[in-house]
């Protein structure tokens, strides 16, 4: 597909991305919208900048990049991402979480939707996933890399920690890791639920290279990304960690856990929508 570098043409893409989260979740009244809107700068970044992807898709994933989405319940934003970059008709996005749809809840493997390779959600695994696939890249010499995302709180589950110590031991470094570091979960903030503590000095004491970026600044997103390409291949495997406002883009929304789950009402999606704008058209 053709690269988007003029960042203001990716906030455009970013603007309509966030009308579909909205839309969709007020739709069934049920999904997650505040994770969604904070990661929609990186995921537009990523599928409309960074990414060498090919929305024909194939599940080996030969001769192109690969990314997974480990917090899966951020789905609306990565089935509206998918369906703006060519991997299925954007009017599919009126099915999300509804019976028989291809789009559920959670991101999954036997409805055969393009871009899904493993089902997630289930937190905490995406990362194992991720450098396994990696590994299975240097096997094949595919200089091609992996991408992965993941929210910080699942960083309180034991397996991230297990697969980032065998990264870092096995030179997995054909992998850029991110968390989105917003400070919430589903029950409160992340310092009152199980405090993170240092991010940064964790990930390196783990032996992973690390960076920190703005992840609701598009051109600080695009910038971030292309050095963590020139840090790959070194030896170690690349951590981003991303700060983001769950809730980016809906004034309402921002900053709070309340919105991690729950739908807006007709009249809070009519003031969302109020705050973005229509780019692209809405399907």
């Amino acid at each position: 597909m053709n690269k988007i570098t003029d960042t203001q043409e990716l906030k455009r893409v970013a603007s309509q991305v966030r009308r579909d989260i909205v839309r969709m979740v007020h739709a069934v009244q049920s999904g997650h919208p505040g994770g969604s809107l904070g990661c929609t700068d990186f995921m537009v970044a990523l599928y409309f900048n960074i990414l060498r992807h090919n929305p024909k898709f194939s599940m080996d994933a030969i001769n192109e990049d690969v990314f997974f989405l480990s917090n899966g319940h951020i789905s609306p934003v990565w089935y509206s991402v998918l369906a703006r970059s060519g991997y299925f008709p954007v009017n599919e996005l009126s099915t999300f979480r509804k019976l028989n749809s291809r789009l559920q809840g959670h991101p999954a493997t036997e409805e055969h939707l393009p871009g899904i390779r493993i089902a997630s959600g289930s937190l905490g695994q995406g990362l194992s996933a991720a450098i396994g696939t990696a590994q299975v890249k240097k096997l094949n010499q595919d200089k091609h890399l992996v991408y992965l995302l993941m929210g910080d709180g699942e960083l309180q589950e034991g397996q991230v920690w297990e697969a980032a110590m065998y990264a870092a031991h096995n030179a997995v470094d054909n992998i850029i890791a991110t968390v989105d570091v917003n400070g919430q979960q589903i029950d409160g903030p992340t310092e009152k639920v199980l405090s993170l503590m240092n991010l940064r000095a964790k990930f390196e004491a783990f032996g992973w290279m690390v960076v920190e970026s703005d992840g609701n600044d598009m051109a600080s997103i695009v910038k971030t990304l292309e050095h963590c390409q020139g840090l790959a291949g070194k030896g170690r495997p690349v951590m981003n960690l991303m700060k983001t406002e769950m809730g980016q883009g809906v004034d309402y929304m921002v900053g709070t856990h309340k919105w991690h789950g729950i739908a807006p009402n007709d009249d809070e999606l009519a003031k969302a929508l109020a705050q973005l704008e229509e780019t692209l058209g809405d399907y």
